[in-house]
């Protein structure tokens, strides 16, 4: 207990840069261990197994993609009102959850051990969210959230690697797999979760220029959409396209790589990564020196834009021979990303501090995650009936076209639903953080 003490005595006294870098490292590398409970299984593929026709591997994902969007659902009530005090204890038992599942799915003979993949994604869809908790409505939450987001980019490549090391160097099924590589990363999850449970909350200095961050009930939850009803459906209609884009890029790399021309490469599935990862923080990151809210809402949608045209731009360029597969991907990557990332961890928390609104951004962002994995498992469905006939790869580039012209359509017109609403909320010159921080400059 005393060190317990001792470490959050010092945490709230750090300057800055060091808290950024402790807060920034703990979570980012806590994410990444989930990962291990949940992105394993797929470096396998499954080839000779089928289940009612369908490629088991895709009854894989599916099922653990509908766990994962229902988790969402639930987690709209559970982390809205999370209160700090009970976050380590609900992510320990998740975890615990998590990894009996994949342990069951080792266990249990094909083709029932599909089930335990449903059972796998229902804990592991609010993780997030309770990490997140340590972070968001502080100043530095731009920060933050960029390391802690780069684990959308590399952490499933870097598992799927770990995956497929174990599968070929040492010979483990790809039954067995996924489990032992969660028992590989589980003692480090456990200390970064202590690491985070020990941090201190939010400032007064961080409340006044990020709103206070409190639970949400029902009602509050109900009132908050009301108010701002068709800007956040026309969000959380940019966010669908995105996890939908997201995940079959994520869950079916490896067949997108083979069908590029890498089969057998495994460490491709983390180095392209690199490079997205390094741009996508860099500009995430750079938020957190816009002091103004609303100037910060401003550049999250002008910056989703710039990744949704980035999207389908190396997309044509890599259709029509311009460009190479590597350079394509890390394009297209970055285009995807870098929205995908701001949604997670700094649009919906600017967007609460630019209208002084109380409560969390868990709650938007889990409305958003909730429709986005249940519009993926829609997708990986119709693909599988309707669509078979096409490659990973084809889907992926009409994905990618497609896509990036819906989530222009919605960020521009999110953009001006949210212009009129600050203007009619702060008729006069003031911005937000000129009204509410005045105290603090």
């Amino acid at each position: 207990m005393l060190h317990s003490k001792s470490f959050a005595r010092r945490m709230a006294f750090a300057s800055p840069t060091v808290f950024i870098a402790v807060a920034g490292l703990f979570s980012f590398v806590a994410y990444c261990c989930i990962y291990a409970f949940r992105k394993p299984f797929t470096a396998g593929t499954y080839a000779d197994l089928q289940l009612w026709g369908i490629q088991f591997k895709i009854v894989l994902v599916t099922a653990q993609v509908a766990g994962y969007a229902l988790s969402k659902f639930i987690g709209i009530r559970i982390i809205s009102g999370m209160t700090p005090e009970r976050r380590s204890t609900y992510l320990v038992g998740l975890v615990g959850i998590a990894m009996l599942s994949l342990l069951g799915f080792a266990l249990t003979p094909f083709p029932w051990n599909a089930a335990w993949m449903f059972i796998n994604g229902l804990p592991l869809g609010m993780a997030w969210g309770l990490i997140f908790g340590y972070l968001e409505g502080r100043r530095v939450t731009e920060a933050l959230a960029a390391i802690l987001c780069i684990n959308f980019i590399i952490s499933s490549g870097f598992v799927k690697t770990t995956g497929k090391w174990l599968l070929t160097s040492y010979g483990v099924s790809e039954t067995w797999m996924p489990f032992t590589v969660a028992m590989i990363f589980l003692p480090l999850l456990l200390i970064c979760i202590w690491v985070l449970a020990h941090l201190p909350p939010p400032t007064e200095a961080d409340k006044a220029q990020r709103a206070p961050r409190t639970s949400m009930t029902t009602q509050d939850r109900k009132a908050l959409f009301q108010r701002y009803a068709l800007g956040l459906i026309l969000l959380v209609a940019s966010y669908l396209i995105l996890t939908i884009v997201r995940d079959i890029r994520d869950n079916f790399a490896v067949e997108i790589w083979d069908e590029l021309g890498f089969k057998g490469q495994a460490s491709i599935l983390t180095m392209a990564e690199i490079p997205v990862a390094i741009f996508s923080l860099l500009a995430v990151g750079l938020m957190m020196f816009v002091k103004d809210n609303f100037q910060a809402l401003w550049l999250n949608h002008a910056l989703a834009v710039f990744g949704a045209l980035l999207l389908f731009g190396g997309t044509f360029l890599f259709q029509h021979g311009m460009i190479s597969p590597v350079i394509w991907m890390i394009s297209s990557g970055f285009g995807l990303f870098l929205p995908y990332i701001l949604f997670n961890g700094v649009l919906f928390d600017r967007l609460m501090a630019s209208f002084r609104e109380r409560g969390n951004a868990g709650f938007l962002m889990y409305l958003a995650d909730s429709i986005g994995y249940l519009g993926s498992v829609a997708v990986l469905i119709w693909r599988n009936f309707w669509a078979g006939g096409m490659s990973w790869l084809g889907f992926y580039m009409e994905l990618c076209n497609v896509g990036a012209g819906l989530i222009l359509l919605f960020t521009v017109a999110s953009y001006g639903y949210f212009l009129r609403k600050k203007q009619r909320a702060f008729p006069h010159a003031q911005t937000s953080i000129n009204v509410y921080q005045q105290n603090y400059d």
